[in-house]
């Protein structure tokens, strides 16, 4: 059986244990242990020798480590010291340009690691984001691809949140089209806005994204509910599913809705969703 998507990712800093401890039993589905924007200058070794040391076993959950930028002094470091660890499930590789740069990592860690952690591209510029597919689909050791918005935000020069969302179609078009599962949202750094991160999960889920990155345990609980099917689109996902599995092709529902084979696998994907609790 094919284990559920992540919806939840929760960022938690390198160089402090004692919260990536906390983080582990925290809810979430990932945690993404930061060697990059979250840890200063002169806590980078110390973040990357206390990582390799709390993941030098298996986890109770998928942890990533977000490593830092593939075109500065740090990153083959970084993906020495953690690729080979067995509680590694994944990299997260920022400021990602290029097709070149996700072939590369994929081919360093295949060498380091018996069983090669799962890669995820971050794209955070202009230039990343006119690549973005070259990047989706430059090597089967990716498996994922997402925004990092603050940067791009940054790059491009937007001064309001839907500015954004141009960028945002374009990756979730550029996953899909390389096969991949849709893109998780990039985090909502305010914790204490809870309301404005239920509306921009609600947005973003509109757009085609699927569950999101968070920087505290508090924002858990919302991304999942504003993820997870309602109450309504179950039941409309049941009986598009009952009646498929007797009528093979195009049919019409008794309320006139006319259903295909997509909107058929949209309904088992609802379902799908829904199971995880």
């Amino acid at each position: 059986m094919t284990a559920p998507l992540p919806l939840t990712w929760l960022y938690a800093p390198g160089d402090r244990p004692e919260v990536v401890a906390k983080a582990l039993h925290a809810g979430a589905d990932v945690v993404i242990v930061d060697l990059e924007d979250a840890v200063a200058p002169d806590r980078k070794e110390y973040a990357r020798a206390a990582t390799a040391e709390l993941l030098s076993e298996p986890q109770p959950l998928p942890v990533h480590v977000r490593v830092n930028a593939l075109d500065g002094p740090l990153a083959e470091a970084d993906l020495r010291a953690v690729a080979p660890l067995p509680g590694v499930a994944g990299l997260r590789l920022p400021k990602v340009v290029s097709r070149a740069e996700v072939v590369r990592v994929a081919d360093r860690t295949a060498l380091a690691a018996a069983e090669a952690p799962a890669l995820h591209a971050l794209v955070e510029s202009a230039l990343g984001l006119e690549h973005a597919f070259a990047i989706a689909s430059a090597h089967p050791a990716l498996h994922g691809i997402s925004l990092g918005e603050s940067d791009l935000r940054a790059d491009l020069g937007v001064r309001d949140d839907a500015g954004l969302d141009w960028a945002r179609s374009r990756v979730v078009v550029a996953a899909r089209a390389a096969g991949l599962a849709p893109p998780a949202q990039s985090v909502h750094p305010d914790i204490r806005d809870l309301d404005g991160l239920t509306a921009s999960c609600a947005r973003g889920r509109a757009l085609g994204f699927l569950g999101r990155a968070a920087i505290h345990p508090r924002q858990l609980p919302v991304i999942e509910r504003a993820y997870l099917p309602t109450p309504e689109e179950i039941d409309r996902a049941e009986e598009i599913t009952k009646a498929a599995a007797t009528d093979e092709g195009a049919l019409a529902l008794p309320d006139g809705r006319f259903v295909d084979k997509a909107v058929v696998e949209g309904a088992r994907r609802v379902l799908a969703l829904a199971r995880r609790v």
